[in-house]
Order: C-alpha cells, then sequence, then structure tokens
C-alpha cells in the first residue's frame, strides 16, 4: 500500500483544495491557488501535527497506521442512527422473492420480445410504409436500428397512457388528471376536456406546500407585485437581487453550510456545477444508481467515471484502494482530485445512504464528498435538515451539499452549498451562473417562506413547519408497515416517504397503473431500462397533506388490486408470524 498511501497524501489536503487546482493545467475548472493563500483551511488531520511530521522526514508523504488510528479516536466515533451503529454493508433488500415470481416475470418480458419480433418481420414484409424511419434513404443509414427502438415501438409506446399525464390542478395531497382517450394504442392521443379528481401518491410534495393557496402562496403574490415576476438575466449580469441574495444565505443558515448557489432548474444544479468542481486528471466516483443528472455531470466533467456498487460502502473502499494505487490511466500518476458522489436518498430504492460509514471512509482516506439531497432535504430528520440530520452527522464533514426545491419545498430549482470560497469560486465559474437565468421571484419567495416555515422563523406560523415534518414521518412509517401487514413486497429504508411496492412482472406494472387509475388514485409505475428486468415496481410517495383517512382509503384499494393480480408474494410469511 505504499504507492496507494503516496497517491493519498499528494492527493489531498483540505476541502478548498477542490477549487485550488492551477488555472494552467485546468483552464475554467481551476483558480490560482495564490489566491487561496489566506483562506483557512479545513484540513482532515490536524495540520500542525501533519506539518511536523514532513519537516522531519521532507521525503516521506504518508501518515501512518498509528497516527491515522489516533486522530480517529481524537475526533470520536460518528453518531450512530437510533442508537444502534450501522453495518458497513446494507443487506440485500431483494431476498425472499418466490422462484415461481421470478421465472414468470422473465418469461413474460421474452414472450413479449417474442411477438414484436414477429410483428417487425411481418410488418416489414407487408406494411413497408410504416418501417421507412429503419431503412437506409437516399443514403443515409437510419438513425437507430430496430432493436434499439423496439421498446420505445412495441413496449412504452402501449404503455403510453400510465405516464407523462397532464394536470389541472396544483399537485397536493389530492391532484386533478385531464382525462385523455386513445382508440390506436396510444399512437394518437385525444382530450375530453374533462378533469378527474385522484389521490395523489405520485408527486414529490413531502411536506404539503404545493398548494395554490395559503402562506407560501400568499407570500409569492406578494413579492410578485413588488419585484415583478423576473429579471430576464443571468446573475452574472443583473439577475443577482436582494431576494436571491437573502434566500442563498437562509439556504446556508437551513443545510448548516457557510454559503450557498442557487440554481433555476434542479437538473442543471448537478449537470452544470459538477464540471466545474473536477476536470481532466481527475476522478469522479460514483454510486451505481445515482441520477442521470450527476451521470451527465460526470460526462461533461471530462473526469475518468468508476461506479462501485449500490450503497455499498465494501465496494466503495475496494475502488479507492485500487484507484489511489493505479493513479490516472496510462501515466500512473496521482489523481488531482477524487470526488465520491452519492445520494441522500434514492428516488427508486427509497433507501438512505450511509453516510456515517462514508464519512468514516472520507476521513480514512481524504476524498471529497459531493452529497445529493434532492429528495432528503426537508424531509428527513427531526428538522428536515436531511440525511446529516438524520444520522447526526456534521454538515461540515460533507465537501459539497446539492439539493433540490421541487420536492419538500414546493418549487422549482436547486441549491450546491459548502465552503465560501468553494461558492465563490462557482459564482464565477459555473454555467449556471454566468449562463443559466436567474431563479424568478415567485419562485424564491415560495423557497424562502416555505424554508422559514420549517425552520419556526415565521412567528405566525412557528409551528406549522414542524408539525408537516411531523405528520410526514408518522404517514411514512404507517403506510410502510400496512403494506406489509398485507403481504406486499415493498424494499427502502424504515420512515423513507418513498415507498417502492415491488411488482416485478412488467405486464403487471400496466395493469397495476390502470386499476389505481379507475379507483381514483394517481401512482407511479416505473419498469425496465429505469430498472432491471425483472424489478417492476410502483413508486408510492407519501406526504404530510394526506390524512389517515387518504392512507386507509389507498391501502383499502391496493389490497384488492394485490389480490387480483396476486401481488402479495409475503402473504404466506405474514400469516405465519400471525
Amino acid at each position: 500500500m505504499g504507492k496507494g498511501q503516496h497517491g493519498s497524501q499528494a492527493l489531498f489536503g483540505s476541502v478548498t483544495e477542490i477549487i485550488g487546482s492551477s488555472q494552467n493545467k485546468n483552464g475554467s475548472n481551476g483558480i490560482s491557488s495564490d489566491s487561496l493563500k489566506n483562506v483557512k483551511r479545513t484540513t482532515l488531520f490536524d495540520e500542525s501535527s501533519e506539518q511536523e511530521t514532513q519537516a522531519a522526514n521532507p521525503h516521506s508523504t504518508i501518515r501512518s497506521t498509528h497516527y491515522v488510528q489516533q486522530q480517529q479516536q481524537k475526533r470520536g466515533r460518528i453518531a450512530s442512527f437510533a442508537g444502534n451503529e450501522l453495518p458497513h454493508e446494507k443487506p440485500p433488500q431483494m431476498e425472499g422473492v418466490p422462484w415461481f415470481t421470478q421465472v414468470t416475470a422473465y418469461l413474460s418480458f421474452l414472450l413479449v420480445m417474442a411477438v414484436a419480433h414477429v410483428e417487425d418481420f411481418f410488418g416489414k414484409l407487408f406494411l413497408p410504409q410504416k418501417y421507412v424511419q429503419l431503412r437506409v434513404q437516399n443514403g443515409y443509414a437510419p438513425m437507430v436500428s430496430d432493436f434499439e427502438s423496439m421498446w420505445s415501438r412495441h413496449f412504452y409506446q402501449r404503455m403510453l397512457d400510465c405516464f407523462n399525464r397532464p394536470i389541472g390542478s396544483v399537485a397536493g395531497g389530492y391532484v386533478k388528471l385531464c382525462e385523455r382517450i386513445s382508440h390506436d394504442y396510444n399512437r394518437t392521443v385525444h382530450y375530453t376536456g374533462r378533469l378527474q379528481n385522484v389521490l395523489n401518491l405520485a408527486s414529490y410534495n413531502y411536506l404539503g406546500f404545493a398548494q395554490g393557496e395559503g402562506v407560501c402562496a400568499d407570500r409569492a403574490i406578494e413579492e410578485m407585485a413588488t419585484n415583478g415576476i423576473t429579471q430576464s438575466s443571468t446573475r452574472a449580469e443583473v439577475g443577482r437581487t436582494r431576494l436571491l441574495a437573502e434566500t442563498e444565505e437562509l439556504v446556508a443558515q437551513f443545510v448548516g453550510a457557510e454559503a450557498a448557489l442557487i440554481v433555476s432548474m434542479g437538473y442543471a444544479t448537478n449537470a452544470l456545477n459538477i464540471p466545474s468542481l473536477v476536470g481532466e486528471g481527475c476522478l469522479i466516483i460514483s454510486d451505481a444508481l445515482n441520477h442521470n443528472s450527476i451521470v451527465s455531470g460526470a460526462r461533461l466533467s471530462g473526469s475518468v467515471t468508476r461506479v462501485f456498487k449500490h450503497n455499498d460502502t465494501r465496494d466503495l473502499e475496494k475502488v479507492l484502494r485500487r484507484s489511489i494505487i493505479q493513479g490516472q490511466p496510462r501515466t500512473h500518476r496521482p489523481w488531482r482530485k477524487i470526488l465520491v458522489i452519492v445520494e441522500g436518498l434514492y428516488s427508486m430504492e427509497g433507501e438512505y445512504c450511509n453516510l456515517p460509514k462514508i464519512v468514516e471512509l472520507r476521513r480514512k482516506y481524504g476524498f471529497y464528498l459531493f452529497l445529493d439531497e434532492a429528495h432528503s432535504i426537508g424531509a428527513l430528520g427531526k428538522r428536515g435538515r436531511g440525511v446529516c440530520d438524520l444520522f447526526n452527522v456534521d454538515p461540515r464533514e460533507v465537501d459539497v451539499l446539492m439539493g433540490t426545491f421541487t420536492k419538500s419545498f414546493g418549487a422549482a430549482g436547486g441549491y450546491i452549498a459548502g465552503n465560501r470560497d468553494l461558492i465563490e469560486y462557482l459564482r464565477l465559474h459555473s454555467h449556471s451562473a454566468v449562463y443559466a437565468e436567474a431563479m424568478s421571484v415567485p419562485v424564491l419567495a415560495q423557497v424562502s417562506s416555505s424554508m422559514r416555515m420549517i425552520m419556526g422563523e415565521d412567528r405566525e406560523h412557528a409551528l406549522e413547519g414542524q408539525q408537516h415534518l411531523e405528520q410526514l414521518a408518522v404517514n411514512s412509517r404507517y403506510f410502510a408497515q400496512k403494506l406489509k401487514e398485507l403481504g406486499f413486497m415493498i424494499i427502502g429504508d424504515y420512515g423513507a416517504p418513498i415507498i417502492p411496492l415491488m411488482l416485478f412482472n412488467p405486464t403487471k406494472m400496466l395493469a397495476f397503473a390502470h386499476e389505481c387509475h379507475k379507483r381514483n388514485i394517481a401512482v407511479v409505475v416505473v419498469s425496465f431500462p429505469a430498472t432491471t428486468v425483472v424489478t417492476s415496481r410502483v413508486r408510492i410517495c407519501v406526504s404530510s397533506a394526506h390524512t389517515r383517512e387518504d392512507l386507509d382509503y389507498a391501502l383499502e384499494q391496493i389490497s384488492e388490486i394485490g389480490d387480483l393480480l396476486m401481488l402479495k408474494i409475503h402473504k404466506n410469511r405474514v400469516k405465519k408470524l400471525e
């Protein structure tokens, strides 16, 4: 491990190094290190002791194992969750699936593919005009092959009525769906003009702030009357307003960081800021199930990207050790930076990241940690501060905190929070700040008003925010527990507002969505390629806006659907426990 330890020490020093690379080496992805000489550095180990060690042996850039252990003991063990330390690696949640369920899921998928191939074969013979886009035309090759487009032509199109349903109201506890019909297997869709009021188990309205009336809506109207709707400019020109600056300070205070940068689009918060943090000669280590916005940002950065198994800290440590030992491809030089990216709450699995163990690894190896709290901020923890609050982890242990306002706050856009020098650098170099429009006035008002309610700073509604948090936690635990008692297989962590209910068979996914729609319930069904072939699921999103009567009605209807589609695969297990 000598070479690996040498690479580790050469790579990592302080949080501010993530923006301290040479301008000459990396262009816009770095700033002059001279400008950071007077910056207070937050080192991973005691700086004075480290300097003394290096002075005694200037040729050695590694710390002894004894020294590392000593410093870790000084810092103390990280806080445990619910009184018990988290395991190094979480056990798989897909155990206990009957073989019959798995085999029939594969067979149904293969059967649909076989029918699709037969349809294509005879279609090209007798209806060639329908397959023009899949043939060579005027010497030009087709954009996609018939096999590549098979999913969209034969699978997705027939299930289109389950997705992208337009709404005619605010997506609160209930939502009004625009009714639509199709007579040609969703090739064309006709709108009837009628609205259907349904129980909303599909939206990320965790705290119930997505509403057309109330404190937040009134504040947005007041701000529009005073400041208009938008600045029609980037923040680098005239888009930085008093309201924007105040909201950024509020966000930084809320998440426990020195400063924050607000971005007008949630997807762009990752996709446009990650390339500003790392570039050529850097390494990104990403969770296998990270969101597509993170994948886009990693690709745009030009960094080398390596993936570790989902939420598996043992595999993360293996990837870290291997990467540090081997260094950069071909040259084997030390990495300029290593950035580990994880999500606080994974939206398709309903799982928390093992943040305490990842922070432990950060202390050991000194990498930079990027935490995406798009789904966890506002929804988790006693104070709604996300997974850091949930696990009692100091937010300063995370180098880059990212989150969005589209879920718990009922608004739009996102934020990046962290060290003040890091945020100032992003304000000058990030495409989201230099080229993208500044966040509009009503959205800023929605963010600030909902956040103040959660923090208890709104005197007239001081307790309302905390009530939303407590109601969300109660609803999440109640609904998940009842689904388990009914015999359904659900995955995810206890108390998460996202509850994935496993369907497995892709054809049952379509039937489940239709049956819920008949019973005036809106749900999100998910299948391949968003999941693996046999892990189709319905993703239920619980909100504090739901009453106990709403949840009981949904449980009653879902139980009937489960009996109809034979989805209660753990029903016998529940009977044995009783």
